[in-house]
């Protein structure tokens, strides 16, 4: 059978699905629900980021102090309480529901992740509606959904998948002024539904991630003032109420938390946090073309299209669609190429108008035909290198093939190289939709089955359970040679982080007490131990490795039996 007529299935449910905005936003939430969940509740908290923000939400639950911001006994002033209020929320409401130990659960975390990428998903279908037809607009929904970058936020209890959700929203509303002002149209009695949306998320992606929001709309704005030599369209944008409402959600926190720390937080957070971003914060520093170069691999099934779209997208770079798109992605993008620090989530919030931007060359058939038609090679490569990357590190991690993730993987690069196999101007949308099963497959072989096996890499999880397992009431830990959040999260707040020496002296103030030991620090566990005739075994030792740091890790977990 050739690939054309094996995917005539494909093209036959998409049309019945996008017969309509309902049958649209039930595809693309099943979508999201498939690409997203697989792993969602059995990969355990990831050091580092994920794990920081979830003790710092069980904190606020287990202090009920929800206007501070801490790890432990230390602030955490990097952003604003937004995501700690939607996780408190996600727990608590586990907790009211009866769910046992909810607040050890990181899947609860990551709840609001989950919501934030759907979210986001079903906006830019709603964005993409200002822009191209419906279909096309299911189109740039299915990129987002299954874009690997948003994927993978998805899973990680952090701001970003949020941000985007309210970018989304943001964008989506302000394109509906921009292009309604475009057109001529003058109504007699302008929606407030439009303004409403804007200054809400805008409200929000403040009080997620602070002024970042502010950047995406700002230089938006500027760029097409510079462009269309006016900027009257922003009157509609109803200014003067907006903002008051805008400050009416956001002041409260900001004002408690300067009642509660002074000026500490505006000093951590935009200081410490992001003018340090300027320089190579945490070794995350790269020079400018690295997104460039990741967006490749993080956007696709997406990136293959939009590669061959973007010839296209800069010859209709003034019509006012493209060009408002264009004032969405390129003036951030260069800030986020010029900045020193670089993570590949940053630019998450431009996605969405590439995805349109490429849906509406795929609309008009003007593809390139050129050599950059050799990308569509890239639907079947990424699943490839990532089916043979994730087997080979598992065997070498683990000393375990994975087996049932073989055939869910080779159902990946099926979908993949038929997608290649099949592209060409007219089919661009059946190998798209085939990329798109690429990624579900992809997502189930390698977050739902190949992840959660890879036990070596959450040390912090096997450390957890072992604990939990001891027989005496409320066990105590402290930990030397290995810091990382996780264990934390996983531990108790109260976990002690201290070295070697500490360690010892730990274990010999009580009864039920635990230490936990990486091989570099024993020796001065065992020289502090003989100094006070502290007696000891080891109750368990677990072997794995820590991701933050790279290298493999031994932990001796020690308990007292009593001193001389």
């Amino acid at each position: 059978m050739k690939p054309a007529n094996s995917s005539r299935w494909l093209v036959t449910a998409f049309d019945f699905a996008t017969a309509n905005h309902f049958r649209v936003i039930v595809l693309l939430l099943l979508c999201g629900l498939v690409i997203f969940l697989p792993g969602f509740f059995n990969i355990p908290a990831i050091d580092r980021d994920e794990a920081r923000f979830a003790q710092a939400t069980k904190q606020m639950v287990e202090t009920g102090d929800f206007v501070d911001i801490r790890f432990q006994d230390d602030v955490r002033y990097k952003k604003p309480v937004g995501i700690y209020w939607l996780q408190s929320a996600a727990v608590e409401t586990a907790s009211a529901l009866g769910l046992p130990r909810a607040q050890l659960r990181i899947w609860i975390y990551r709840i609001p992740s989950l919501i934030g990428a759907i979210g986001a998903v079903l906006l830019t279908y709603w964005t993409a509606l200002a822009f191209v037809t419906r279909r096309g607009a299911a189109l740039a929904g299915l990129m987002m959904a299954s874009c690997v970058l948003l994927g993978a936020e998805a899973r990680l209890a952090k701001t970003d998948a949020m941000l985007l959700l309210t970018v989304v929203a943001t964008m989506g509303a302000m394109a509906r002024v921009y292009l309604s002002w475009q057109r001529g149209e003058d109504p007699v009695h302008p929606s407030w539904t439009s303004p409403a949306i804007f200054w809400t998320a805008l409200a929000g992606g403040i009080l997620l991630k602070g002024p970042l929001i502010l950047m995406f709309v700002g230089l938006t704005i500027l760029t097409l003032a510079i462009l269309d030599r006016s900027a009257a369209w922003l009157w509609r944008m109803r200014p003067v109420w907006g903002l008051m409402w805008m400050l009416v959600l956001v002041l409260p926190w900001f004002v408690a938390i300067f009642w509660r720390a002074g000026d500490a937080f505006f000093a951590n957070s935009i200081g410490g946090d992001m003018l340090s971003k300027l320089a190579a914060q945490e070794s995350h520093g790269a020079p400018p073309g690295l997104y460039f170069v990741l967006f490749w691999v993080t956007f696709w099934p997406g990136a293959a299209l939009a590669g061959m779209a973007a010839p296209a997208v800069w010859r209709a770079r003034r019509e006012p669609g493209a060009q408002y798109l264009l004032a969405w992605l390129i003036p951030s993008w260069i800030v986020f190429e010029l900045v020193l620090t670089k993570l590949p989530h940053y630019v998450l919030p431009l996605y969405p108008a590439i995805a349109i931007l490429t849906v509406g060359a795929l609309e008009r058939r003007v593809l390139s035909r050129s050599w950059l038609v050799r990308g569509a090679a890239w639907w079947f490569a990424v699943p490839a290198l990532a089916s043979v990357i994730a087997i080979v590190g598992a065997i070498k991690l683990t000393h375990q093939p994975v087996f049932p993730a073989w055939p869910i993987l080779a159902a990946a690069m099926i979908f993949g190289l038929i997608a290649w196999w099949m592209f060409e101007d007219s089919r661009a949308e059946r190998s798209l939709l085939n990329g798109v099963l690429a990624a579900m497959f992809l997502s189930i072989g390698i977050y739902g089955i190949v992840l959660p096996s890879l036990t070596t890499v959450f040390p912090s999880a096997e450390i957890a359970r072992a604990l939990r397992n001891v027989v005496c009431v409320g066990p105590k830990a402290a930990a030397a040679g290995f810091h990382e959040p996780s264990l934390v999260f996983m531990t108790g707040t109260d976990t002690l982080l201290t070295d070697g020496s500490g360690a010892a002296d730990f274990l010999g103030q009580g009864t039920c007490r635990f230490a936990l030991v990486e091989a570099r620090s024993e020796r001065g566990f065992v020289q502090r131990a003989e100094a006070i005739g502290l007696r000891y075994n080891v109750a368990n030792r677990i072997d794995g490795y820590n991701i933050s740091q790279g290298r493999a890790v031994s932990i001796a977990i020690f308990r007292s039996e009593g001193t001389e």
